[in-house]
């Protein structure tokens, strides 16, 4: 997959968009056609990807992951910004990034998966994903004492053994039945959804002030839920959505000066940069 890595460096003028959670090829994304992109990738220097553009994994249909893979490639190579892609629990391979950072590192972009030791508490597989990460990251406080890329390896490797499940298939009705199986029943799944919503900025702080005590912002996605908090004057947690109902998604403009949160807007089969929901000053003044 090709990757741009832009080492975090900005000059004046020039803007980064930033935006999460595709899932192209599954039938739950409202992306059909990845042409359907194309006013975001507009007007802007680079982009990055911010994790789950697409399911990379084993999976029971593997021409169709093929397909979507080639359909990505395709949208970079007709792209005139460089795209930097990162890793997220559902394309742990797309590339060799799994975090980015922005504007000297003030703006940390991560999937956010790694704030959670099942990487998908709510999912089927939590259990066995809390188990495999016990075994390669030890306790809790190993964790803690791994640097952030040893941290997000072994979260790869561990999102990479676990296959697809609804994720590519095709039919609807079969595809709604496994989707409730997966991911809301029971009932109970719910309540770790809201869970995981709640603490989900009080663990973004928590990874900043051990691995980027620095850094004055973090870009998430993987939850599928918009949001911008600020935790007691810390930093400011972002998260930009996703291309999935119920809640849509975000899209973050980050240049020399300025970071902006803009809604992502579906009007006439295409996505396009909305309003402002946000804006907030950096410090960075470019190299």
């Amino acid at each position: 997959m090709p990757t741009i890595d832009l080492f975090g460096l900005l000059v004046p003028g020039e803007l980064t968009r930033v935006f999460s959670d595709i899932h192209y090829g599954d039938r739950a994304s409202r992306v059909r056609d990845l042409a359907q992109l194309t006013p975001l990738m507009r007007e802007v220097d680079a982009l990055v990807f911010n994790g789950d553009t697409m399911d990379t994994r084993t999976g029971p249909r593997p021409q169709h992951t093929e397909e979507c893979r080639r359909a990505v490639v395709d949208l970079v190579a007709r792209t005139d910004a460089p795209v930097t892609f990162l890793t997220g629990n559902h394309d742990p391979d797309i590339s060799s990034r799994h975090w980015h950072e922005l504007a000297g590192g003030e703006v940390l972009v991560v999937h956010g998966d790694v704030l959670f030791d099942d990487i998908v508490p709510w999912g089927r597989d939590a259990r066995l994903i809390r188990e495999r990460i016990a075994s390669a990251a030890g306790t809790a406080d190993d964790r803690k004492r791994l640097s952030l890329d040893d941290r997000l390896r072994i979260w790869r490797e561990v999102a990479g053994s676990i296959p697809q499940r609804h994720q590519s298939e095709r039919d609807p009705m079969r595809y709604a039945f496994h989707f409730a199986v997966d991911t809301i029943w029971p009932p109970t799944r719910f309540v770790q959804i809201i869970q995981a919503w709640r603490t989900e900025a009080d663990r973004a702080v928590a990874l900043l002030r051990e691995q980027r005590p620095r850094a004055k912002y973090i870009l998430l996605g993987h939850t599928h839920r918009p949001t911008i908090r600020r935790i007691a004057g810390g930093p400011i947690v972002i998260n930009t959505g996703s291309f999935t109902a119920p809640f849509g998604g975000y899209a973050v403009d980050v240049a020399s000066r300025q970071l902006r949160v803009r809604r992502i807007q579906y009007q006439q089969g295409l996505f396009q940069p909305g309003t402002a929901v946000a804006e907030f000053p950096l410090a960075f003044a470019g190299r």
